[in-house]
């Protein structure tokens, strides 16, 4: 979709994009519709028209982290099948297929520049816990160093659907968090953001400030391709993410590839409006599997909202759910509004006999272990 109404952006909004043109390391996320077909497979000029744009950024001194759909769209017609399957195991085996022809096409389109590309699979366990993403980083920043451009997936092979990120949209989001990311870059087959359906007269929406600029705003779905997963929502809600973690984020076309990277006045641009947070805590509040909820009283939601302090048993009046220690859990007001999501150290089993009780209280009383917090403020986001 695109639409050919001008729009003035703002000298402001410009001089923003200039980060895009110094940038040090730019994570930049391609989807599936922009590189395959159903037909077809992988496009072969679609993809080396991306890898060099990308090369030449690589070439002139800027650190680059692909993001890359297209696996399991890729091994579709090699398996004779007619359309992205909906069941995980042939999900799983597409990907297994697709994946070496991704990296097989990649390879060469690269290398044509002497830029040397690898394969990074990731879950969103690995992003999860403490050292698998320490680990993660140090892996992507010493292949940065060395020159290399790494391409990333989710690794649809093993990944659950109780551990997947949904879609690379949101995976690019969290990995330019790990990699300490100037800027995200978000390329499908749309050019821009726009007010409304662009065939319609919809006018481009250049710059977005923060999430009330896009009140009222119709976002749309995956396209009729069928090949990808999320849209131009999950593109908006990754720039969102982004932005609302201190790294700049553009949303445009595959198309514009070379000119959003030079900084040039293409697709939205979605301003920095907050302040850099652990990626645990994006992955929390962005994607972790809620198993339960917790009902605070006015006093625990104060504490929790306001004080930003650990959730204690003697503030909660209520839990709902099946859950086990370690899980993640909502925290919501009498009312039903949700204040938080944390992970949670004890089962939905233990809690009932600890509500309203303190911790000093429940130590004596059950033994040590039982003289923690609920919700440890580390472990905790608000939402």
């Amino acid at each position: 979709m695109t639409s050919s109404a001008a729009t003035v952006v703002p000298a402001r909004d410009i001089a923003d994009r200039s980060v895009l043109s110094g940038a040090r390391r730019i994570v930049v996320k391609v989807g599936s519709s922009s590189l395959t077909s159903i037909k077809g497979g992988i496009s072969e000029e679609s993809l080396t028209a991306l890898a060099d744009a990308l090369a030449a950024k690589r070439n002139s001194g800027t650190e680059i982290i692909l993001v890359s759909s297209g696996a399991i769209a890729a091994g579709l017609a090699p398996l004779g099948l007619a359309k992205r399957p909906r069941d995980l195991a042939t999900q799983q085996a597409a990907a297994s297929v697709g994946q070496g022809l991704l990296m097989a096409r990649y390879t060469q389109a690269f290398g044509a520049h002497g830029v040397t590309v690898s394969q990074v699979l990731l879950t969103a366990d690995d992003l999860m816990r403490r050292s698998q993403h320490t680990n993660a980083y140090r892996a992507l920043d010493r292949l940065l160093n060395l020159g290399v451009v790494p391409v990333v997936n989710e690794n649809d092979t093993v990944a659950t659907h109780e551990i997947r990120f949904g879609d690379n949209d949101r995976l690019a989001a969290l990995v330019a968090h790990l990699v300490r990311a100037d800027a995200l870059v978000l390329l499908s087959d749309v050019d821009s953001l726009y007010d409304g359906p662009p065939s319609h007269g919809a006018k481009r929406i250049p710059l977005v400030e923060g999430p009330r600029d896009l009140d009222g705003v119709t976002i749309g779905k995956a396209g009729k391709a069928g090949v990808g997963t999320g849209g131009m929502a999950t593109k908006v809600e990754a720039a969102t993410i982004a932005a609302g973690s201190g790294i700049h984020a553009l949303v445009t076309s595959t198309a514009n590839a070379a000119a959003a990277l030079a900084g040039e006045d293409v697709g939205t641009w979605f301003r920095v409006n907050g302040a850099r947070k652990p990626v645990r805590l994006l992955w929390l509040a962005h994607l972790a599997s809620v198993h339960g909820r917790l009902i605070l009283d006015d006093g625990a939601v104060k504490a929790v909202r306001h004080r930003r302090t650990s959730l204690l048993p003697a503030g909660i009046s209520g839990v709902d759910g099946d859950f086990e220690a370690g899980d993640a859990v909502e925290m919501v007001s009498s009312d039903g509004t949700v204040i938080a999501r944390g992970l949670v150290n004890y089962s939905a089993a233990e809690l009932p006999q600890m509500l309203g009780r303190s911790t000093k209280e429940l130590g004596k009383a059950l033994g040590r272990g039982y003289d923690r917090e609920v919700v440890h403020v580390d472990d905790l986001v608000l939402v």
